[in-house]
């Protein structure tokens, strides 16, 4: 990779957490910024059927309407609000700020790549990989 391919960014997990007061979590997603890339992406479970099997506690079609809320906003669209309008930097940073919900964001960590390809990575890693494990768990149950 040369350095002009080198571009720093910042991406946080997206995560249900079914039970606040217990903060236990799965991750659901990732939203990635880079801002002399001008690049802001996320990917996320979006499948209300997938959503339920991980978090089984949780109003499913309501967390798939809040993640399809965040893709709007991520990609600027007027239809998710008032919030899609405003600049890439200031959704990243809305759409990562800590709350008590049952979609959070982790903290927001930094990386040195290609913007997309991280983020393909980042979701297969931390988002598939671990519900798939977690699929299986409950399967051999």
């Amino acid at each position: 990779m040369t350095d002009a391919e080198r571009v720093s960014y910042h991406f946080a997990i997206l995560r249900v957490v079914p039970h606040v007061h217990l903060g236990a979590f799965m991750n659901v997603g990732v939203v990635l910024h880079s801002r002399t890339a001008e690049f802001l992406a996320m990917r996320a479970i979006d499948d209300p059927r997938s959503l339920r099997a991980l978090a089984p506690d949780v109003d499913a079609e309501l967390l798939a309407r809040y993640l399809d809320c965040y893709q709007g906003i991520c990609s600027g669209d007027p239809r998710a609000g008032p919030i899609a309008l405003v600049s890439p930097s200031e959704r990243f940073h809305w759409m990562t700020s800590p709350r008590s919900d049952v979609l959070q964001s982790s903290p927001v960590h930094e990386g040195l790549g290609d913007p997309a390809a991280a983020l393909e990575a980042l979701y297969a890693g931390l988002v598939i990989g671990p519900t798939a494990a977690k699929a299986r768990a409950s399967t051999a149950t």
